[in-house]
């Protein structure tokens, strides 16, 4: 049937022209709204709740700070991830889906159309629109949709009646015949968007002395406007410079593209001569191609004028003086510098180098960070005796290379004396440390070294006396004046202070200067080894079973303190009393150890085994010493019980009354 239909404009689409057409073209840089504004979803069943359908692409160009969504279908919505989704489980919705997004920069719509809907017949203007969540609908007959225009921003009542649409079909049925057609509804652009920078502030630097027309930067502003028209074209104007000397237009600014360039010419942009090396400029862009009626949006930019090596470092003096203490280092003269360049900068920094007057490297030069002077310093002591003014020629560069037009004159170099004060230097010994060897046990009073200090101060006439600074154990005395070293008291290699047959011993000299100066010096003696101790036996307990049939009783070994020849070998046999070869005896194992063996069996009981050790000095000492040797009764289990053993010496005496027993009872 043929029906006559008005159709209702249930909310106003602003800024969108040609609706269902292509999406809107943008200019250079970020165009604040949907940066594509046409998406396809292909239908492929009931939607379910929070299914993620597409992602849309939405910049206001400020950060997207409290963008709100509206989708032309309530059943869904843009969540915060920019997805597009269903708030419930939905069977069906329209083919063709509009998203409206609008914050404080960008107000913009976008086009979402689903295809692979399922066929179901109309029955209403917004299922015949599809503007319901009926399905496509298909005529009997071509469907003829004139286009329609609509000014954007138009008043309430709503809904309003914007056109009259003629549309036939006769299938009630719901057959498919002809159709679905494009209804185009264009929205006139209205100005209603001022221009907006993405930033209030903007900064850029120029170097100094650029040629006239040199590029700062580029300010940018955008309009949310119908770009294909007057209401986005925009045009850029500087409208305040501060401040405004030496000139008041030192910049100029593109009024089509927003490029600020230099204005003046390349002598006068000199940032030393400036009145200041930062200016502020109010940029204004004006849409409507610049007219009167024109929108403005307003930023500022800020422009620091650098700098350029164009003037070399100068000394504030050509000459320089310092004094030091002789033996002494560190800082001695800052040396000052002017230089007009930005000292914060490779050309205002200042690098200082000795050039000549230094051979043995004893400066060294640094600039101080805080304030570009140079810091000279010295590395290694100086001696007032030997040279008594040193002259030194220091140069001064900048970090970075100067301009080619400018070099380093006689004021970058600069020359310096250096003048060393005298001092009271203390004595010094030589050699340091004297060593010296003596044979331990030398008599008391015995001549050991002599010492030797010099004073340095060669240009004054001066004493040195001699004293015992460090002697640990008190062995020697020295005399104050001739500086002789003797014992007083007996050298033992042996002590607890003597370490490797060394024994150090530190003596200091005084000269008699004003004030009084020392210095110490170190005196090493390597005691050579006499035979005065007398060798041991170790161990000195040993352990045998009563009833053992194994006569070892032990293996026993020399010790000596003193070094060999004084030492080892050793010879162990048994003590000079009677008899005891008739039970124990002592047979050599190798240069250190001999085997103490019984001879026959002893009944439990501690016996004392005297032993004479001798060592191989010349004269060889002795030494008589004894052995406790427990007979013990042994246990299956291996423990030997010897705690009830009495003790006995294995005297001649013992012996015999036990070798007579013996015999009487045979």
């Amino acid at each position: 049937m043929d029906i006559g239909v008005r159709i209702l404009l249930a909310f106003l689409v602003p800024q969108v022209a040609h609706v269902g057409g292509q999406e809107d073209g943008g200019h250079e840089g970020c165009v604040p709204g949907f940066q594509v504004k046409h998406y396809q979803v292909v239908y492929s069943g009931p939607f379910q709740k929070g299914q993620a359908l597409l992602q849309v692409e939405f910049d206001d160009c400020a950060g997207n700070e409290d963008v709100k969504f509206e989708v032309s279908d309530p059943s869904f919505h843009v969540d915060g991830d920019l997805n597009l989704a269903p708030q419930r489980d939905v069977q069906y919705t329209s083919p063709v889906m509009f998203i409206h997004g609008l914050s404080a920069h960008a107000d913009d719509m976008a086009q979402v159309e689903v295809s692979g809907l399922p066929i179901q017949s109309p029955h209403n203007l917004r299922d015949i629109l599809g503007l319901g969540q009926t399905l496509p609908y298909r005529s009997k007959r071509s469907l003829l949709v004139p286009p329609m225009i609509i000014t954007e921003n138009q008043r309430a009542p709503f809904p309003r009646i914007i056109g009259k649409l003629e549309v036939s079909t006769t299938d009630i049925a719901g057959n498919v015949v002809e159709g679905p057609a494009q209804l185009v509804i264009t929205v006139i652009d209205q100005n209603d968007n001022r221009p907006i920078f993405k930033e209030t502030r903007y900064t850029g630097e120029v170097l100094e002395g650029s040629p006239t027309g040199t590029t700062v930067m580029t300010m940018m502003a955008f309009d949310a406007d119908d770009p294909a028209t007057d209401n986005a074209a925009l045009r850029y104007n500087i409208v305040r410079q501060s401040p405004n000397n030496p000139v008041l237009n030192m910049f100029s600014i593109d009024a089509e593209r927003g490029d600020i360039v230099t204005a003046i010419p390349p002598a006068l942009l000199d940032r030393e001569t400036l009145p200041t090396t930062t200016y502020e400029l109010e940029i204004v862009a004006k849409d409507m191609a610049g007219s009167e009626v024109g929108l403005t949006g307003t930023a500022t930019a800020t422009i620091t004028i650098t700098d350029k090596n164009d003037h070399a470092p100068e000394f504030t003096h050509p000459l320089f003086e310092a004094y030091v203490n002789e033996g002494s280092t560190g800082v001695v003269v800052n040396l000052t510098v002017d230089d007009r360049d930005d000292p914060d900068t490779g050309a205002g920094r200042a690098i200082y180098s000795i050039i000549d007057g230094d051979p043995t490297q004893s400066f060294e030069i640094q600039t101080n960070p805080d304030n570009n002077e140079g810091m000279l310093s010295v590395v290694k002591p100086l001696d007032y005796e030997a040279m008594s003014l040193h002259t030194l020629f220091i140069k001064v560069e900048n970090e970075d290379p100067l301009v080619p037009d400018v070099g380093y004159g006689p004021s970058s170099t600069a020359t310096v004396h250096v003048k060393i004060l005298d001092i009271n230097e203390g004595p010094v010994f030589f050699p340091d440390p004297l060593k010296v060897t003596r044979m331990e046990n030398i008599p008391l009073g015995s001549f050991v070294a002599s010492l030797n200090a010099t004073d340095p101060d060669i240009k004054q006439t001066q004493s040195i006396r001699y004293a015992v600074l460090q002697d640990p154990a008190g062995w020697l005395s020295v005399n104050p004046v001739r500086g002789t070293v003797n014992t007083s008291a007996s050298l033992d290699r042996e002590s607890p202070y003597v370490h490797d047959n060394k024994y150090t011993a530190v003596f200091i000299a005084t000269d008699n200067g004003n004030p009084l100066a020392t210095g110490t010096g170190t005196l090493v003696i390597y005691l050579e080894d006499y035979n005065d101790n007398a060798p041991y036996v170790v161990p000195s307990v040993a352990q045998v079973c009563e009833d053992a049939h194994d006569m070892n009783v032990a293996i026993v070994g020399g010790r000596d303190k003193d070094l060999p020849p004084n030492s080892a070998p050793f010879k162990i046999e048994l003590g000079k009393q009677p008899g005891l070869d008739k039970t124990w005896q002592v047979t050599r194992v190798n240069s250190t150890h001999s085997q103490i063996m019984l001879l026959h069996s002893l009944k439990k009981a501690n016996y004392q085994l005297p032993l004479l050790i001798t060592d191989s000095g010349v004269p060889p000492l002795s030494n008589s010493t004894e052995v406790k040797v427990q007979v013990c009764i042994c246990k299956k289990n291996k423990k030997m019980d010897c705690s009830s053993a009495h003790s006995h010496r294995a005297s001649l005496l013992v012996l015999l009354a036990t070798l007579l027993l013996a015999l009487l009872c045979l």
